[in-house]
């Protein structure tokens, strides 16, 4: 019975998630900068708008202020994007 139980159990389990990640798009004033990056998201935060909230506080502590957030996609998505976000790929 207990094997059939953890053989149930284990065949239920739900299947681990995807990954979630955003390219955005940043600037900070005084002087202008502005940059392009990419972010790893919660699942929770898994669509546009719920990711604004997200990545601009994570951008807020290095005083860059979030301009829009371009997509939101899995992994397969990361290497088209690693170039050009250089500095900015994965570092919030």
């Amino acid at each position: 019975m207990k094997k059939l139980f953890l053989i149930l159990a284990l065949l239920s389990a739900s299947p681990a998630s995807a990954a979630c990640y955003a390219d955005y798009k940043a600037k900070q004033d005084n002087p202008l900068r502005l940059h392009y990056g990419v972010i790893e998201l919660p699942d929770s935060a898994c669509t546009v708008a719920a990711a604004r909230g997200q990545i601009a506080a994570r951008l807020r502590a290095d005083g860059w202020k979030l301009l829009n957030v371009v997509s939101v996609f899995d992994e397969s998505g990361l290497a088209e994007r690693r170039a050009s976000a250089g500095p900015f790929y994965l570092r919030y």
